[in-house]
C-alpha cells in the first residue's frame, strides 16, 4: 500500500453506491499557485477537535427546493444553489431565507444523475462577478463559467455560459460534479466514470479523476502531468471536496456494493478503482482514510469545521463526522461518528458557514427520495 503522504496539496476520495432512497436507498482568479503544502507538526493539543462531537440543528434556512445539488457562498452570507433537473440557480438570503431566481443554465440535459450540479465562486468575484458550474449537456460534462450580474433584471441575472473545459464523460450513473476553488485559487473538479469502470484508469480520460485546472480550464501549475488537468485518478465517482486548515484536500466517492470512502489525495495518486474499493492494502493504490458500508453512507459533499470533515449521506441519511489529526499518516483523530440518522432523509451537499456552523442541503426530491413537506431544504447546524 502507498502511504498518503502530504505531497503538495492532498484530496481524498472514496467510494459509494449509486444515490440511495430514504426507502430503499442507493446513490485571485489569474493568480498561479503550486498546490499548497501540509505540515506534519502535531496540532497543539487545545486544537484536536474531541474524540465525541456534536450536532445541534439551529434552524430551517430555507425550504421548497426542487432537486437541489451545489451550494456556494457569496460575499456577504448570502447563498447560491444549483438545482440539478430544474437547471436553475436561485440566491438565498443568509439571514432571511428568501428565495430569488436568477435563471436557468442554458445547455443543461438532465437525465439520471446529470443535470446542472456543482457550482462554484470565483475566488475574485468582487471584480469579476464570475460564477462557476458543471453541468451535463447532451453530448458530455462540461465546465462553464458566467457572469452574475446582481443588479441585473428579475429572473435573468446569469449571463451567457463560456466552457473552460469540455469532454468530460457523461453517462446516467456516476457524473460526478462538485467543483471547488482551493487555496491555491485553482478549480478543483470531481469526476465519475460513467458506469464505464475503465475510464478511472484511463490517464487520457477525464473520467473518475479530480482534476485541477486555473480559472480559465488550463492544466493547473505543479499537476503531476504536465500539459493534463489530471491531479489524481482511479475514482469511481468523486461528489466531494473540502480542505482542512492546513490546505490539505481531502474528496468522498461512492462505491460499488461494498466500500465507499474518504481519502486524502496525493497529487498523481491511484485510488484503485476498479480494480480494488476500501481498504485492500495493495502496494502502488492508495487507500482510504476511512470507510463505510454503502449502506450507510453513499457520500455526497462533504465540508470541514470544527476540526472535522463532515460529510453528507444519501442512502444513509445521515452526517458523518470524522475528526481529524491533520497528520497525513495519522488519520484519522478518531473513529467517524453519525448524527441526524433518518431524521431529514437524503443529504447531498454540506458547507461550511464560518466557525462551528454548517449549511446542510437535503436530497429528497432527486427522484430517489421520499419528499415530505418543506422538502428540500437547507438547514443551518452548530458542530463541534
Amino acid at each position: 500500500m502507498v502511504t498518503a503522504v502530504a505531497v503538495g496539496s492532498l484530496l481524498v476520495s472514496g467510494c459509494s453506491s449509486s444515490d440511495g432512497s430514504r426507502s430503499t436507498g442507493s446513490d485571485a482568479a489569474s493568480t498561479t499557485h503550486a498546490p499548497p503544502s501540509s505540515s506534519s507538526a502535531l496540532p497543539p493539543p487545545s486544537s484536536l477537535p474531541p474524540a465525541k462531537g456534536s450536532v445541534r440543528v439551529v434552524s430551517t434556512l430555507t425550504g421548497g427546493l426542487a432537486s437541489p445539488w451545489g451550494l456556494a457562498e457569496l460575499p456577504g452570507g448570502d447563498l447560491l444553489v444549483s438545482s440539478r433537473d430544474e437547471r436553475t440557480i436561485t440566491r438565498i438570503d443568509g439571514r432571511t431565507g428568501s428565495k430569488t431566481l436568477l435563471g436557468t443554465v442554458p445547455g443543461v440535459s438532465p437525465a439520471g444523475e446529470g443535470g446542472l450540479l456543482g457550482i462554484a465562486i470565483s475566488p475574485a468575484y468582487a471584480s469579476d462577478q464570475l460564477v462557476y458550474a458543471y453541468f451535463t449537456t447532451d453530448t458530455d460534462n462540461r465546465i462553464a463559467r458566467m457572469r452574475y450580474d446582481e443588479h441585473g433584471g428579475t429572473g435573468r441575472q446569469l449571463g451567457t455560459p463560456h466552457t473552460i473545459l469540455r469532454g468530460i464523460p457523461k453517462g446516467g450513473i456516476h457524473n460526478g460534479g462538485r467543483i471547488a476553488f482551493g487555496p491555491d485559487h485553482m478549480l478543483y473538479a470531481g469526476t465519475g466514470e460513467t458506469g464505464s469502470t475503465g475510464l478511472a484508469q484511463d490517464k487520457k480520460s477525464l473520467a473518475g479523476k479530480i482534476l485541477r485546472m486555473t480559472p480559465d480550464g488550463r492544466p493547473a501549475p505543479g499537476n503531476p502531468e504536465p500539459g493534463s488537468v489530471m491531479y489524481s485518478y482511479g475514482h469511481r465517482n468523486v461528489q466531494g471536496l473540502a480542505w482542512d486548515s492546513r490546505g490539505q484536500l481531502w474528496a468522498s466517492e461512492f462505491g460499488q456494493d461494498t466500500w465507499d470512502e474518504l481519502n486524502q489525495i496525493v497529487p498523481g495518486g491511484n485510488y484503485g478503482w476498479p480494480k480494488y474499493e476500501g481498504k485492500a492494502g495493495k502496494e502502488g493504490f492508495l487507500a482510504p482514510v476511512a470507510q463505510w458500508r454503502t449502506s450507510e453512507a453513499s457520500p455526497s459533499g462533504i465540508a470541514f469545521a470544527a476540526g472535522s470533515i463532515w460529510m453528507a449521506g444519501l442512502r444513509g441519511e445521515r452526517l458523518w463526522r470524522v475528526p481529524l489529526s491533520e497528520i497525513p499518516d495519522k488519520e484519522p483523530l478518531a473513529a467517524p461518528q453519525s448524527f441526524l440518522e433518518g431524521e431529514y432523509g437524503r443529504l447531498r451537499t454540506v458547507l461550511a458557514a464560518g466557525g462551528n456552523k454548517l449549511w446542510l442541503v437535503t436530497s429528497n426530491t432527486d427522484t430517489r427520495g421520499t419528499p415530505e413537506s418543506g422538502d428540500d431544504r437547507i438547514l443551518v447546524l452548530e458542530v463541534r
